[in-house]
């Protein structure tokens, strides 16, 4: 049993390249060539993260998502544990929404053109000018629609403990004026820790919790926000 699954962990890591490559493939095909919006290849985002996770013998079941308004934009605040939260999000979570990712990558050759044409949204993490622009276009995206999800730790755990959020990330929900909903994952530290490269097969929760409304909070109330919020995710967690 030990040998089959080093055999399907060595088979995940080109596996998740080559379909990344097709998704990317197909996602410029359908926007650029087809003439269709960014909503049109979100599916295609969906089976690529799913297919992963099946591959690598991952089960993800979610609760709690179905108290929201799908017609209304959110930003999904989730505790980071692994480099697969990504992929469980993106497979399961079920909802409409976009990721918030770092300028550098859109420039990736392929990858990062489809992730502009799925409309994910670049963001300047420098300092200064730049980075409070980049952060004000992100808003007025949200603000007119598009669910986000952020990752407010800022980087993975390395103990898969919840760690303190960060309140910086919080300006985005206070700019936009939408509501923050907490999210909750466990078991992706159990397949893949921060540090490894092969994964193990495992059970993974979505907990999804109650909306908070951001509306009533100013740039002075950042801390707090962030405080609330990660204190929603910490009840999800050990519920």
């Amino acid at each position: 049993m030990k040998l089959f699954h080093l055999l399907r962990a060595l088979f995940v890591i080109p596996f998740a390249l080559f379909l990344t490559l097709m998704i990317s493939l197909m996602t410029l095909f359908v926007t650029l060539v087809l003439g269709r919006g960014a909503a049109s290849v979100q599916g295609l985002a969906a089976w690529w993260a799913a297919s992963i996770c099946r591959a690598g013998g991952v089960e993800v079941a979610v609760a709690g998502k179905e108290q929201l308004n799908p017609e209304r934009p959110y930003i999904f605040a989730a505790n980071h544990q692994s480099q697969f939260d990504i992929f469980v999000l993106q497979g399961f979570l079920g909802l409409n929404f976009r990721w918030l990712a770092k300028k550098e990558l859109f420039t990736v050759p392929i990858w990062g053109a489809a992730m502009r044409r799925a409309g994910y949204i670049p963001i300047d993490r420098s300092h200064g000018r730049k980075a409070i622009k980049s952060l004000d276009e992100a808003a007025q995206k949200i603000a007119a629609g598009t669910s986000v999800i952020i990752f407010p730790e800022g980087t993975r755990s390395i103990d898969g403990k919840l760690h303190d959020f960060k309140a910086g990330a919080m300006m985005l929900a206070i700019k936009s004026g939408v509501p923050i909903v907490p999210v909750a994952i466990l078991g992706t530290y159990e397949i893949l820790p921060k540090g490894k490269l092969l994964m193990k097969p495992g059970k993974v929760q979505i907990r999804v919790g109650r909306a908070i409304a951001s509306k009533n909070y100013t740039a002075r109330d950042k801390h707090e926000l962030a405080k609330v919020s990660q204190e929603a995710v910490a009840a999800l967690l050990s519920t």
